[in-house]
This record gives structure tokens, sequence and C-alpha cells, in this order.
């Protein structure tokens, strides 16, 4: 009866999934993001009935329904094209630029020595009117001015008139996925590239956790995650070659591979610079290996580049932190609250290497997911950021952890893409710290509060420990 429930549960999630990709997206004039933000809701809660569900069942079910779902939701999430980000787009382009050996930092996409590069489908011939204007139509078609009013450039890119912002790694990515389609498909080479990746990463983590002898159930809090569906399959995003990267980082040096466990890092920097926060955690053993093969790694991927395009390398990466409001300060929906304007900066910095210096004093470094999952969960209600997949890099560590409730970040991560209200973002992380700290105390256990109170580095060890 559980294998029957849970089996039900899958399939709902698969429709709804598959439903939501091929119905609604944001990219239809007058977007009306309730139909979105309805099916999410239903998603998320199918998805916690099934995780719960999946605790009565025992034995080779457990890892067959694990698996059956992630291919399964990760085959429906293929239905349509992106629905809420048209990223998979440029990485589309960089791919192909990069496959004609040019590099994919040296010109902008509107540039018109890239003309000859252009598939119809990510730069349609503009309209012409009875008047003789041209326009561009489509719901994820922008339109381009190059030289003057008169001539149009229509695109897929978001941000066709300024240079690529992703790293080396990602670029060869973005490279062997078109190497092998070639230019003219659409999305569904990286949808299936996502599918792929993630199901991988299932795999990844039932291996580890049987390893461990950690509970293999928990695999399904990343392997069924509505997160990985939308964005990992459906808007194919690269954080997820970052996931892979990283959590194979982790198990090696867990197994104390130190020097494979660094260029695995490395690789994930160089892929998204994000996973630099999933660091601290891996350093408390023999951390210099790891370090030094990580920033090796990362040194070596970006030497072809900088050697061909010089500074060029940086892209849009500069003016991105500053359009995002990350170097105003305004981006931060918590830290803005006591620490409004310039000064948020210096507090976000402050936060941040304090929670790194705590994740590198207290992680066990045999299980360094919990402290990664304090540091990437922390970085990220701090930095606040308005796009969820950010997340993508969070959900393996919870379910290693068995921690659901971190699994809160990334739906306020959603609700804030959704729904652009400063407020209601405001609320909804404010729910995640308090739900987080509320089941940290519970998992404590009786007298936590207290050990917590009378504890500190000159009062000796905490109340109820002997030596």
């Amino acid at each position: 009866m559980r294998i029957t429930v849970v089996s039900l549960l899958l399939a709902a999630i698969a429709a709804l999934t598959g439903f939501g990709v091929a119905n609604l997206d944001l990219f239809a004039p007058g977007r009306d993001t309730v139909p979105l933000l309805v099916s999410l809701s239903v998603v998320w809660l199918l998805f916690a009935a099934a995780v719960i569900a999946l605790r009565g069942v025992r034995g080779r079910a457990v890892v067959v329904l694990i698996l059956a779902g992630s291919i399964g939701i990760g085959a429906a999430a293929m239905i349509g094209p992106p629905n809420t980000s048209t990223d998979s787009a440029r990485y589309a382009w960089d791919g192909i630029v990069a496959n004609a050996g040019v590099s994919p930092y040296a010109y902008v996409p509107s540039d018109p020595r890239l003309d000859s590069l252009r598939p119809d489908w990510l730069f349609p011939a503009p309209q012409i009117g009875a008047d003789g204007s041209a326009r561009c139509v489509g719901e994820r078609i922008q339109t381009v001015h190059r030289g003057g009013p008169d001539e149009v450039l229509c695109s897929a890119l978001n941000r066709t008139s300024v240079p690529t912002i992703y790293p080396p790694a990602a670029e060869l990515y973005f490279a062997g996925v078109r190497m092998v389609t070639g230019p003219g498909p659409a999305y569904w080479p990286l949808q299936l590239t996502g599918l792929l990746l993630s199901v991988g990463t299932t795999v990844m983590l039932l291996f580890g956790m049987r390893r461990r002898g950690i509970d293999l159930r928990r695999a399904a809090l990343w392997a069924w995650c509505p997160l990985v569906a939308s964005e990992a399959v459906t808007n194919s995003h690269v954080d997820l070659l970052g996931v892979v990267f990283t959590l194979a980082a982790v198990f090696l040096v867990t197994r104390e591979r130190y020097w494979r466990g660094g260029i695995a890092l490395g690789a994930a920097i160089a892929t998204k610079l994000i996973p630099v926060i999933a660091a601290p955690a891996l350093l408390r053993r023999q951390g210099w290996k790891v370090i030094v093969a990580a920033v090796v790694t990362f040194l070596v991927l970006y030497v072809p580049y900088v050697l061909t395009t010089g500074i060029g390398v940086l892209g849009y990466l500069p003016g991105y932190l500053t359009e995002e409001g990350y170097q105003d300060g305004t981006r931060f929906a918590l830290v803005s609250l006591v620490a409004p304007g310039g000064a948020g900066v210096y507090v976000v910095a402050i936060l941040l290497a304090g929670v790194a210096a705590l994740t590198l004093w207290k992680t066990d470094p045999a299980q360094p997911w919990l402290g990664q999952l304090l540091m990437i969960g922390s970085t990220l209600i701090i930095l606040s950021p308005r796009y969820p997949w950010y997340a993508l890099l969070l959900v393996p560590f919870v379910a290693l952890s068995g921690r659901w409730e971190w699994l809160v970040v990334p739906i306020a991560l959603s609700i804030r893409m959704l729904v652009p209200s400063v407020q209601l973002t405001r609320v909804t992380l404010a729910v995640a710290v308090i739900l987080i700290v509320a089941m940290a105390f519970r998992r404590a256990g009786p007298g936590a509060v207290e050990r917590l109170l009378h504890w500190g580095p000159f009062r000796g060890r905490p109340p109820g420990r002997s030596a």
C-alpha cells in the first residue's frame, strides 16, 4: 500500500510538472503569475506528501521509487521550453560561438561580426509591417537596435548587448553540448543534459549515502524536489553542473582523496563561482591540499580564455553585480532592514565571514554536509537573490543531512521571483529563518536553550557535559 501511495503521488507530481511546463510561463504579455504560484504550491505539497509516505517503504523498493521518480518527474519537465528563464538561450549561443572557434568573451551577441553564426530559433527574422517598419514577434523574443532604430535584431537572449558572464567550465559545457547536437536544435539538448545530470546526481547520492550508512530515503529530497525539475531540467541552469562537481568534491574529500576533491571543487567554482561557499566545510583536514588543487584547477581552466581575451574573461560579472544591487546593498532583503544602502554591504561581509569561520571551526570533517548546509543556506538568506536556481546547490546537502526545513529557502526565493515584492520577500525569508531555528532547537533536544545561554569560550563546557 505504501509503495502504491508513493507511486500515485509521484505520478501526480510528474503530471502537474508537465502541465505547468506546457501551459504556464512568465513570457506571455500581461503575464499572470497566480497560476504559476498555485501550480508551484501544489507540486511542493505533493512532494512533501511523497517524501512522508516514503518513510513507510523498506528494502529495494526505496531505490526503485527514488530513481523512477527522478527520471519520471525530470522527463515531464522536458515537455515544453523554459518557462521562467531564458538563460539557456545564452548557453546555446555561447556554445555555438565557441564551436565556431570564437571566444564567447570576445564579442557581445549583437555584434554584426557574428551574423553568420545565428540560428533562426535564437535570432528569428523580424516581421515587416505595412508601414515598412521591422518588429520582433514571439514570447521569448526581444528587440535589439543595432546602429540605429531601423536596424533591428530579434533575439531570444535576455542580454544580447552585453558579454557573457559564465566562467570557463560552464563555457566548455555549453560547447560540448552543441558539439554533439549542432546549432539547429532549440532547448531540448540542454534539458536532456540537465535530466541526465540530475538523475546522475541522484545515483551519486544513493551510492554516497549507502557507503556512509545514511538512510537512502533522504535522496528523495533531491530526486523529487520541484526546484530540481524546474531549474535543472526545464530551465536547464548550469548551476546543476556546479552541484555535480561540488558533490563529487564532498565525497572525495570525506574518503581522504584531498587532491582529487580539490580538483572537483575547482571545477565547480569555475562553473558558476557560487560553489566557493561550499569550500569552508572541506578544509578542516588537509585543507591546504584542497585549496591548492582547487586554485590550480580554476586557473588552468581560465588560462586559455585569458590568453585569447585578456580581462574580457570577466564578461558581464561587474555589470551584473551592479544591476542586481549587490554593490550598493539594495538586494539584501533582510539586512537592508537594519543596514540600508552601502552599509549593508559591510554587514553582509561580516555575517558571511562569521558563518564561514563558524563552519570551518565546528564542521565534522567526516560529515561536512551539515557545515555546507549552514554555509550555503545562510548565504542565500543573507544575500536573498531573486533567482531560485541559486538554491540548487543547497538541495543535495539538505538530502545528505536530512534537514528538510532548509527547503523553505528555495521556496522563498521562488516566491520572490514570481512576486517581486521586497515586503513579501522579507516575510518569507523571516518565516524560513524562524522555522530553521525552531527545528534546530528541537533537534538539539531538551535543555538546548539553557545550554546555549550558559555556554561561552570562557565558561568551560556547556552544562550537562563531562570531561
